[in-house]
């Protein structure tokens, strides 16, 4: 009934991966299922065959979405069922969108969609590396017009060696982490993260990483031809007009490079620019041709597109000019400025040309924490960084709704960048949250989040290790080879070149980043080269940066919650929470204080935030009495508890109570107790025993107070009268047992 088709690919370390077709969703153009270990991906591809009216570019959806099912798991949302794409999801997906997207014709215009599937989860084995290569291998055994294979996978350095698709317990080790794209001659797409890496570790991490997808796309043209799918389909939505488009170029071309020549900086004076030359053909177009301008009037606009593609990028490469008129390697002006608004814990105000983005920092508590609810993971982030970008950034009339998929993804670079410099848990008790607003749009505004966060984190007084900046690298070049790297790209450049290579770090070294290549044929030698180049613009970013800040405030602003961690033992923990939670409960009550505990590694942490410094010391205090050990002579403050007619029961320490002797509380001999203390009085005491079998504490308030005038010692017990007497009494108290009872 099924005919199936499995291929295996066998990874340097031995293990291997299987792909298989033939046997599930046989009603979709192509379908496979990917399997490594126990993680199971279906991917499936449906491609309409003819375009839709009107449509000039490749209208492609990629979903990835995890089956909550795959890893024995029920959804804990409201619903209980799998709804819109988490986070982690559109991720996924925008990094399987961006390694297909350059494999397709550019006059390719059917709706295409893409869904991969996460059907069975090994928590060894994560899907993200495997993800580009199911949806591949599901085009490439279907006759939609792709010019792959492509293949993509995760390599990690851990522990001086370059692990592809390692598992994931040791993922945790690794000190560079990066999901690689590539087809079998040149890489697309690399996006991931770094402990302040070196050029050359990305280099050759790029390497190792390509090595292996040559073997995964050779396996996938096996696959095609096993499943006799080498013929496509053949396509054409566009009748082209020759004629017409050396009439366009005759007309325009010279006044577009003239355009671009002038080199404003002001991207609307630009744009007014270009638009005017195709407006003034078109109105002489119509004039002349009236009959025919409705119907050529799409196939103008796009010859005149493709002309202003061409002379922006002549204008790069031969005379090294750009289109704001800087030279290849220069960065825009920069301006940084902490402390812009008076209320949120830390902000900053970062514009780079026409990029701003004015960032918050939010420090919150514990209870700040966000819920972490995958398939594959379920926990708590401390860290959040949300990117915001509405229209009127980029001076457009745009609805404000969620975030979509591109705000998540800038987001996310953003986020791995600044974690890295992030002080460890154990010393940060706070969940932070950071906001990036674009207020202007033109080029890289996910790099500008990096830099205000930056700044925005040091105004806040957190401890961050080291600054980081960031920068968008893009790419010129031509069929004879000739190139041109430029440094802090503008938008308009983004979209005309052939390379997006975003890199962020410190001065040390990169922590993230994040390259888009929509041209074949990018050597690793020009690969160093942008990076080499990255670095120098990074290095001069971050000199810029510290004008308004060098280093993280000493102390938080006055209106941020202070927060304390203590560590305890583990066996504390309980003494700290008390019953029910009926000590922490009243600890928080009397201090005003957010006292939470967690246990990890074998200890206890206790992390305290207040609003003022009364509140902390309040807390503090508590907490430390509780979880201290008291010490023989140490002197103490207490409180009196109760009174027996031998002496008082005194709290010295929190939950500790110790016997003040009558004989211990004045130099004086006291007969009774009455009128001596009261319940609730304050007493200093000393801790002059304690009983570790029994637990017992003795205190002695009388040896903190000067011996009276002319006091005489009592002798020991043993030399007090005379042994005869002593013998006496003993004797009687024989003859006294001797009585008959």
């Amino acid at each position: 009934m099924f005919n199936i088709i499995t291929k295996t690919i066998t990874l340097p370390d031995g293990r291997t991966i299987t792909i298989e077709t033939g046997k599930l969703a046989r009603q979709a153009n192509g379908s496979v299922v990917v399997r490594m270990g126990n993680t199971m991906l279906l991917a499936t591809v449906v491609s309409n065959p003819e375009a839709r009216p009107g449509t000039d570019f490749l209208p492609l959806s990629v979903d990835y979405q995890e089956k909550f099912a795959s890893a024995g798991r029920i959804p804990g949302s409201f619903q209980k069922r799998e709804g819109k794409l988490s986070d982690h999801e559109v991720l996924v997906s925008r990094l399987v969108d961006r390694a297909l997207r350059p494999m397709f014709p550019d006059d390719f215009y059917a709706d295409t969609q893409v869904n991969v599937f996460l059907i069975s989860a090994d928590a060894e084995v994560l899907p993200d590396a495997l993800a580009a290569l199911a949806a591949s291998s599901a085009l490439m055994i279907t006759d939609i017009p792709f010019n792959g294979p492509i293949s993509e996978v995760r390599v990690a350095k851990i522990d001086g060696q370059y692990i592809i698709n390692p598992p994931t317990s040791q993922l945790k080790n690794a000190t560079l982490d990066l999901i690689v794209a590539a087809s079998a001659k040149d890489i697309c797409m690399v996006e991931g993260e770094m402990s302040e890496a070196s050029e050359e570790e990305v280099v050759e991490a790029l390497k190792a990483a390509h090595e292996v997808i040559k073997i995964q796309c050779a396996v996938q043209k096996e696959f095609e031809a096993a499943a006799g799918k080498t013929e496509k389909r053949p396509f054409e939505y566009v009748t082209h007009d020759e004629e017409l488009r050396q009439k366009v170029r005759e007309a325009c071309y010279d006044k577009i490079y003239a355009v671009a020549q002038q080199g404003s900086a002001n991207k609307q004076v630009r744009k007014e620019g270009f638009k005017a030359v195709i407006t003034e053909y078109l109105e002489k177009f119509k004039e002349e041709n009236p009959e025919t301008y409705e119907e050529k009037l799409p196939l103008i606009k796009r010859y005149y597109h493709d002309l202003e593609w061409e002379a922006s990028r002549r204008l790069v490469l031969d005379e090294r000019k750009r289109l704001d008129g800087r030279a290849l390697e220069q960065i825009r002006p920069i301006e940084s400025e902490v402390d812009f608004l008076p209320a949120p814990h830390g902000s900053a105000l970062f514009t780079r040309g026409e990029t701003q983005s004015l960032t918050t920092v939010t420090l919150g508590t514990k209870m700040d924490e966000q819920i972490i609810d995958t398939a594959m993971a379920y926990g708590y982030g401390r860290f959040l960084l949300h990117y915001n970008f509405p229209g009127f950034s980029t001076g457009e009339v745009k609805p404000n709704r969620g975030p979509g998929r591109r705000e998540v993804g800038h987001g996310n670079l953003a986020h791995r960048a600044l974690k890295k410099v992030l002080p460890p848990d154990e010393e940060n008790p706070y969940t932070i949250r950071i906001v990036s607003d674009i207020l202007e749009s033109n080029g890289s505004s996910s790099m500008a989040t990096v830099c205000a966060g930056t700044l925005a984190l040091m105004d806040a007084g957190v401890k961050i290790k080291a600054p980081v900046a960031g920068i968008a690298m893009g790419l010129i070049t031509d069929d004879a080879g000739k190139y041109a790297i430029l440094s802090d790209i503008l938008g308009d450049e983004d979209h005309l070149g052939d390379m997006d290579f975003k890199v962020t770090g410190t001065e040390n070294g990169i922590t993230a980043c994040q390259m888009d290549l929509k041209v074949n044929g990018l050597s690793y030698e020009v690969l160093t080269e942008a990076l080499a180049q990255a670095r120098r613009g990074r290095l001069h970013i971050l000199g810029e940066m510290k004008k308004a800040i060098t280093e993280p405030r000493e102390d938080l602003k006055p209106h941020a919650p202070r927060a304390v961690v203590i560590q305890i033992a583990q066996d504390q923990i309980g003494a700290v929470i008390g019953p029910g939670g009926k000590i922490v409960q009243e600890i928080q009550r009397v201090s005003g204080a957010t006292v939470t505990i967690e246990e990890r590694d074998n200890a206890g942490f206790v992390s305290i935030f207040a609003t003022n410094g009364q509140s902390m010391d309040i807390a503090v205090k508590r907490i430390k009495g509780i979880v201290a050990i008291p010490e023989v002579g140490e002197v103490y403050t207490g409180i009196v508890k109760t009174i027996q007619p031998f002496g008082a029961f005194v709290e010295f320490m929190p939950g500790k109570d110790g016997l003040l002797h009558i004989s211990e509380i004045t130099w004086e001999r006291l007969e009774t107790m009455d009128g001596v203390l009261q319940v609730g009085e304050e007493v200093q005491v000393k801790l002059v025993e304690h009983d570790k079998k029994t637990g017992k504490f003795r205190l002695s308030r009388k040896v903190l107070l000067s011996k009276p005038e002319g006091y005489v010692e009592r002798p020991p017990r043993e030399d007090r009268g005379d042994r005869n007497d002593r013998g006496e009494r003993g004797d009687r108290r024989r003859d006294d047992n001797r009585r008959p009872r």
